[in-house]
């Protein structure tokens, strides 16, 4: 295995183009984006301007946008050219949030589930309303025309004035929203804090091509900066911006797994999602942008989003992709320090990560705590998941107590700091690639070493270990992702499928090995198994999980007289997932 160092190196994995072709997708996306359109109408209570269905929240009027693209976009296709149809639900959709709106231009930021979470000028739907006023004031009755001026005047001075503090997500995403709010509504100055404020997020990129919001990278909402930025770059024409968005497509080629879901190990926002990642019209800017999407659209079954088409057909930009290159191995380094390698190995693509930082008291940081994945091209991801919060559970490895931290179910405000002696963070880690590829962890007093061997297309081979000095209970913990209603069996015999019920299993019980969806975990004899193991979702209010995002949690305690353990990952037969 050949190792190649450097942040800006291009990683192949076999999934990209070898020829440099151009991506042309705008034909295609117009007309799906007007197949989309009775679907969306469907949805439409003409008496309340409503869209969506359950419980009414602002955000479910974002579908105003694509119809307002397919009203405006002229094509031998479009039947929903200048309708008269269309333009009533988009004007209707536009005056109830007039109307559910304070005297601030702010709603309840309220979800799906009920709960509420205080006032918000929610910049996912303002955004989509500035844009959708651009697309169809000319056409709008004047009375009308003139209540939508005045209510996104008075919700983007507030924005001005409130919403673009330090460089995140959410202010980001606000800036594009102003920038075409200055030019929609006259307002020159919000175009020059706009632009000056989108410099401030260009130059918080990261060496590697990531924003992070605590230490090291967000995959997830990466891609917020990125459409944020490249639909402020086809607004203004702002080259500034165009070598960040080619930063953070090489980023997003390198941490995708080869079915094209994103890569969490790194990531200290969000855990494993087993969703396509479609990109946005930031990546269309470039041509490494464009051979990323090619690579998730060829993936991707049916039509793109409404959203997304109406983004790409407005902004996007056709053009060639890059070439791929065919190296096995990247590491990413910043700053003289390797921080994460991915190792594409046959069928295997694993991922290391050496990001670490503190447990913060913030719901939305997660403790970096799993630091290895393990994906094969045949059952996807097998090992890993990622991070979360009040659960030791997920953590690489344990010193200490685990019981000192849990979630309690119902506490909408939990501490997340471990009371006692716990540590299920390390303070420091460092990615090693001989005799191995593998990590060193420390946590507390223990030093805890973990490598990946690939040994063929079908079996990977894990060495956990732990100094072990320190008198504390050590423990190694893997995470084994569920496939829920499928079976489960152990060596010593024990037969149960996976399902909502929890599961605590002995070392005797387990018997040395554990197979799962055309996987088969080769343990020590000690080894342990529970289920569920449930994350902390900072999402919903009172943080409740259900089983589909928990982790199967094979424990395996790590002593003076087993410092050292070996582990088997076996993919079995030619059988697809079970």
């Amino acid at each position: 295995m050949r190792i190649f160092s450097g942040a800006m190196l291009l990683f192949c994995a076999g999934l990209w183009p070898l020829k440099a072709e151009d991506l042309a997708y705008k034909d295609r996306a117009i007309k799906d984006l007007v197949g989309d359109v009775p679907t969306i109408l469907r949805a439409f209570d003409a008496k309340t301007g409503h869209f969506g269905t359950g419980i009414w929240i602002c955000t479910d009027q974002n579908v105003m946008y694509p119809l307002a693209v397919a009203y405006t976009t002229e094509h031998a296709d479009n039947p929903y050219y200048r309708s008269s149809q269309l333009l009533e639900a988009i004007t209707k959709a536009g005056d109830a949030l007039i109307e559910d709106a304070d005297d601030r231009g702010m709603w309840v930021f309220r979800k799906k589930d009920g709960s509420t979470w205080g006032d918000i000028w929610m910049p996912w739907i303002y955004s989509r309303w500035i844009r959708t006023f651009a697309l169809v004031r000319d056409d709008m009755p004047a009375e009308r025309r003139q209540a939508w001026h005045d209510a996104l005047t008075l919700g983007y001075a507030g924005i001005s004035r409130s919403a673009l503090g330090s460089v995140h997500n959410i202010p980001t995403h606000h800036a594009m929203g102003l920038y075409i709010a200055g030019k929609t509504l006259e307002r020159p100055e919000w175009c020059r804090q706009a632009g000056d404020f989108m410099m401030k997020v260009v130059a918080a990129q990261s060496e590697g091509g990531y924003w992070s919001e605590g230490n090291g990278p967000v995959v997830a909402y990466n891609f917020v900066y990125v459409d944020a930025l490249g639909t402020y770059y086809a607004a203004s024409g702002d080259e500034r911006v165009l070598p960040s968005l080619e930063k953070a497509a090489r980023f997003h080629r390198y941490f995708t797994y080869p079915n094209g879901c994103n890569v969490e190990t790194v990531d200290q926002r969000n855990p494993y999602h087993d969703t396509l990642a479609l990109g946005n019209v930031g990546f269309t800017l470039t041509p490494v942008g464009r051979a990323y999407l090619k690579n998730q659209w060829v993936q991707q079954k049916g039509a793109l989003d409404a959203d997304l088409m109406a983004s790409l057909i407005l902004y996007g930009k056709e053009g060639p992709a890059a070439e791929s290159a065919s190296e096995d191995t990247f590491v990413l380094s910043e700053g003289g320090a390797d921080r994460a390698a991915v190792v594409r190995e046959g069928s295997w693509f694993v991922c290391l990560s050496a990001y670490t930082a503190p447990v913060v008291k913030s719901r939305w940081i997660q403790d970096r705590q799993n630091f290895v994945s393990i994906y094969h091209d045949r059952l996807g991801l097998i090992l890993g998941g990622g991070n979360t919060k009040l659960q030791p559970g997920w953590s690489n490895f344990t010193v200490g107590d685990t019981s000192l931290l849990k979630h309690n179910r119902g506490d909408e405000n939990p501490d997340f700091i471990p009371k006692g002696e716990l540590v299920h963070v390390p303070s420091a880690a460092k990615l090693v690639t001989t005799p191995a590829p593998g990590l060193e962890l420390t946590y507390g007093p223990e030093t805890c070493r973990v490598e990946v061997r690939i040994l063929d297309d079908r079996k990977v081979e894990c060495q956990l270990e732990s100094t072990a000095k320190s008198g504390q209970p050590i423990a190694a913990h893997l995470t084994l992702l569920p496939r829920l209603g499928k079976p489960l069996e152990t060596a010593a015999g024990t037969k149960t499928v996976v399902g909502e019920d929890p599961l605590e299993m002995t070392a005797e019980q387990v018997g040395g090995s554990v197979t799962h969806a055309a996987c088969r975990i080769h343990l020590p004899a000690t080894a342990t198994l529970h289920w569920p193991a449930l994350p902390h979702n900072p999402y919903r209010k009172d943080g409740r999980a259900g089983a589909g995002e928990g982790r199967i949690e094979i424990r395996i305690p790590l002593d003076e007289e087993h410092r050292r353990q070996l582990v088997t990952v076996e993919v079995l037969g030619n059988q697809k997932p079970l």
